[in-house]
């Protein structure tokens, strides 16, 4: 039983971690789109696996943003390509229906991602530098080109995030208790040991 609690758990925080923090956010979408922000159709990202040289912040970025950005629109096509190259910039590219947003405009962004899928004669592509920046850096220039519109957590997830971080502290005494009486334990056997090891000398001396 035990073992189930913690798999319910786990899988409870999964659930909540998905659907609040960082990028959680509804994309623009033909009914929503405005002059300002168009209509996203996809996003493609492209980093290296191995993290130097400033592909670090944009593999945070799939692992902790993109799945929330999936969940909140699955209808968007999301692709990823992972790459041995560490001397290419990791990059973003946005698509847009038929405009670029005004704030992709103005940001002047010029480079293009070979890795990424070739934009339809509808669509237009903006494309981020990620070199360097951090994930949270990252998800602020999406929602700056994008628009996207940040789902806030209700009271009964952030209820749920204050009760994970309370078992995560709980978690962590139990494991510190059972640490030391596992140690206290040890220590008295290897005690018990030695004592009789000294019986066994005294005998073999007497």
């Amino acid at each position: 039983m035990p073992n189930l609690v913690k798999r319910l758990r786990k899988l409870q925080q999964r659930i909540v971690n998905v659907r609040v923090g960082t990028g959680a956010a509804i994309l623009p979408s033909k009914t929503t789109a405005t002059p300002e922000f168009p209509a996203i159709t996809r996003l493609h990202l492209t980093y290296a696996q191995q993290i130097y040289k400033g592909h670090q912040g944009a593999r945070h970025f799939w692992r902790n943003c993109l799945p929330r950005l999936k969940y909140h629109n699955p209808g968007i096509p999301m692709t990823v390509k992972q790459t041995q190259d560490n001397e290419a910039p990791p990059l973003l590219t946005v698509y847009f229906a038929e405009n670029l947003s005004k704030s992709s405009q103005s940001a002047g962004e010029t480079t293009q991602d070979l890795q990424a899928p070739e934009p339809s004669a509808e669509e237009k592509t903006a494309v981020v530098d990620l070199r360097h920046l951090a994930y949270t850096d990252i998800w602020r220039k999406l929602k700056s080109v994008t628009g996207a519109k940040e789902i806030e957590a209700t009271e009964e997830e952030q209820a749920q995030i204050a009760q994970f971080s309370e078992w995560r502290v709980k978690s962590r005494e139990d494991r510190a208790r059972i640490a030391a009486l596992t140690q206290a334990k040890k220590d008295h056997e290897a005690m018990l040991a030695a004592a009789r090891g000294e019986v066994e000398k005294l005998r073999a001396s007497a």
